[in-house]
């Protein structure tokens, strides 16, 4: 099967401040020291690939203090050039929203919301085609899902997450084009694993070895798939359906819960 990759542009932040001092996910160990030297170094090489890819990669300055700052995905949600704020569950993250906001917001974008409820933008916010799949369970509340849909004019599908080391959707599922993702079952009640059964009948399902290393927390631009290099299954079965799959090493971010998609807030 041929496919077209789809030039998209970016949104990242270089994680001068990348370090683990507080635990809000069960990847996060502070007594476990961080080499930020090696994490920026990774860094930069996922925003060199996504360059040569052809995406453009606009920068947002890193702020001291927020360490997670890098996870740009849960800055915000943007669709057809509407920006919808992020608002954290956790006081260590909560000043990151307005600071993403800010960027926006200088950077010439009119149609912004700052939420009313608790939302971790792209981290529980997948855009598929023209729907939107929202997490919740363990981040964002699920009022917002009605929030999101009310402000862009598009169906949302509320997805509930259970297993606490998928905390957030884009742990649990990659969206690949406008109409396929794949995702780790297990990481759903039965009642959303049914829902996806029946949205997506062909959809690539990910082992658990693969989700336990975050494959599934990766970019697609229709192509090019850039994922773990670990998540080897994930790659062969991507490899099958005619993508081309890019393994990335990131492993450093990974310690404090998050890997490629982490780091990157599409800017549709």
């Amino acid at each position: 099967m041929f496919r077209t990759a789809k030039p998209h542009r970016l949104l990242m932040c270089r994680p001068q401040h990348f370090d683990v001092v507080y635990s809000i996910n069960p990847w996060m160990a502070p007594e476990k020291p961080v080499d930020n030297g090696l994490a920026v170094r990774q860094w930069e090489e996922l925003r060199r690939l996504y360059t040569h890819l052809g995406h453009a990669v606009e920068v947002v300055d890193p702020v001291p203090g927020l360490p997670d700052m890098v996870f740009a995905a849960n800055g915000a949600t943007v669709v057809d050039g509407k920006v919808l704020g992020a608002r954290f569950r956790h006081v260590e993250r909560t000043a990151e929203g307005p600071a993403y906001l800010d960027w926006f917001v200088r950077n010439g974008y009119e149609d912004v919301l700052w939420p009313e409820f608790i939302n971790e933008g792209e981290g529980d916010y997948l855009t598929v085609g023209r729907r939107i799949l929202a997490g919740t369970g363990f981040r964002t509340d699920s009022r917002s899902h009605a929030e999101a849909q009310e402000f862009f004019g598009l169906p949302v599908t509320g997805l509930t997450l259970v297993n606490p080391r998928h905390y957030h959707l884009d742990t649990a599922l990659a969206v690949l084009s406008d109409t396929e993702v794949m995702y780790y079952p297990a990481a759903f009640t039965t009642g959303s694993q049914a829902v996806l059964k029946e949205m997506f009948p062909d959809a690539v399902i990910a082992s658990d070895d693969d989700a336990a290393v975050f494959g599934l927390n990766a970019f697609s631009d229709g192509r090019n798939v850039l994922l773990p290099k670990s998540a080897t299954g994930l790659i062969l079965q991507l490899e099958k359906r005619g993508f081309s799959p890019i393994g990335v090493d990131v492993s450093e971010l990974l310690k404090a819960g998050g890997s490629v998609k982490c780091c990157t807030l599409v800017l549709r």
